[in-house]
């Protein structure tokens, strides 16, 4: 699959997440979201742009949910509770893995936690 974005055309595996992540911008992250079905809310940027910035500058972690959960439970203190199933809210196809999809890094393999 790939994306025209532009007037450039952008190639995904066949998972639909980047070849080459450079390429990856907020522009291209709306498109890849509304392929996924999703409109992406305030809080689901955060979320993206928290997976953008453990990979980028943390060793190319990617954080599983639990992890998630731990980070936005200290950052979103106008929600009542946060949980995975608030993460669900806005990546209904698992916030790990399809944020990061939308977020253009690469496919995880990782199973459970850590």
């Amino acid at each position: 699959m790939a994306y025209e974005i532009n007037g450039k055309t952008i190639e995904t595996t066949e998972n639909g997440y980047l070849v080459t992540l450079e390429e990856w911008s907020e522009e291209l992250a709306t498109a890849i979201a509304a392929n996924e079905g999703i409109t992406l809310s305030e809080k689901a940027w955060e979320i993206i742009h928290y997976l953008r910035d453990e990979y980028f500058n943390n060793n190319q972690n990617q954080p599983n949910e639990r992890t998630m959960v731990k980070h936005f439970k200290g950052v979103w203190s106008d929600l009542p509770k946060v949980d995975a199933k608030t993460l669900y809210e806005h990546f209904p196809m698992g916030p790990a893995k399809q944020a990061g999809k939308i977020a253009g890094l690469p496919e995880t393999k990782r199973k459970g936690g850590y």
